[in-house]
Parts: C-alpha cells; sequence; structure tokens
C-alpha cells in the first residue's frame, strides 16, 4: 500500500532547517512528493526548494530528507530534486512557522 502523501509531510517536518530553526514543511521549502510503487516498497521523489539559492545548509538538508524518510516502514529510493524555480518567498510559510519566527 503506497505512502500517503500526508504521512510523507509529517515525517519531513522532523527536518529542521539549521538557521531558522523551523522545519522545511512550515517554512514552504517542499513542493512536492511523488510515490511510485516498485516490488512491495515505495520509492519516493521530493522536489524541494532553498530559502536562498545559494544556501549553505542545501547538502546537510537533503541528506536530513533522505535520512527520514529512509527509515519510514516500507520505503525503497528516495529522491531529492531541488529546485530554485518559483523562487521561495515567506509568503509560502504556514502561520505556525510565522509565529515561530515572529513574523506577523
Amino acid at each position: 500500500m503506497p505512502l500517503a502523501e500526508e504521512t510523507i509531510l509529517a515525517a519531513l517536518k522532523q527536518v529542521r532547517d539549521p538557521e531558522l530553526l523551523v522545519n522545511v514543511v512550515d517554512l514552504g521549502l517542499i513542493y512536492g512528493v511523488g510515490v511510485d510503487e516498485v516490488e512491495g516498497k515505495s520509492n519516493l521523489h521530493v522536489i524541494m526548494t532553498m530559502t536562498t539559492p545559494a544556501c549553505p545548509f542545501g547538502p546537510e538538508l537533503i541528506r536530513e530528507v533522505k535520512e527520514v524518510l529512509s527509515r519510514m516502514e516500507g520505503v525503497g529510493r528516495v529522491e531529492v530534486q531541488i529546485t530554485l524555480s518559483p523562487p521561495w518567498t515567506p509568503d509560502r510559510m504556514t502561520e505556525n512557522a510565522r509565529d515561530e519566527l515572529g513574523i506577523f
């Protein structure tokens, strides 16, 4: 049975931006999640962005996303695709993220 997008996003909330200390989902860095079932395993494809094109924490965030998702039961391969289009803006943040950062 394929993993639900909500389950994947809930797991991704464990990954926090080391600079802003807010999770990547609430920051709006996750642009999409795809699931392909192959031989009883869920292969995951995550499309995400960074807050800036030259984000120094990009490699760390990618590694953490892969690690968190790979630990989920039934997950096979995890692929992370970085995109800068459309560029990230603070408008993508959830109200929770805005509250955590004191942005009103």
